[in-house]
């Protein structure tokens, strides 16, 4: 079956009054789960890219949490050194 027939199935049956067959439903039905693969690999894609960009953000807040922890290590040196020259 043509693909313009096969995009608009009412149209065809109707127009043509032909009941489908065995195969016109098996085409159907592999159209559907070929176009349900294409969005589930877009949808995937986006996961995916959306995981990179949470990994990275994840890297770049470990780094910051890590940076905050030396300034405040760093400070309380300083205040225990203040408090031990008095």
């Amino acid at each position: 079956m043509p693909i313009v027939m096969r995009l608009v199935p009412n149209i065809v049956t109707t127009a043509s009054s032909v009941p489908m067959t065995d195969s016109d439903k098996f085409e159907e039905k592999l159209d559907r789960l070929i176009e349900l693969c294409q969005q589930l690999k877009r949808e995937n894609q986006s996961l995916r890219e959306r995981e990179a960009g949470l990994v990275g953000e994840r890297s770049q807040l470990i780094e910051k949490n890590e940076m905050a922890r030396q300034k405040i290590e760093t400070m309380i040196n300083r205040l225990r050194n203040l408090s031990a020259e008095q």
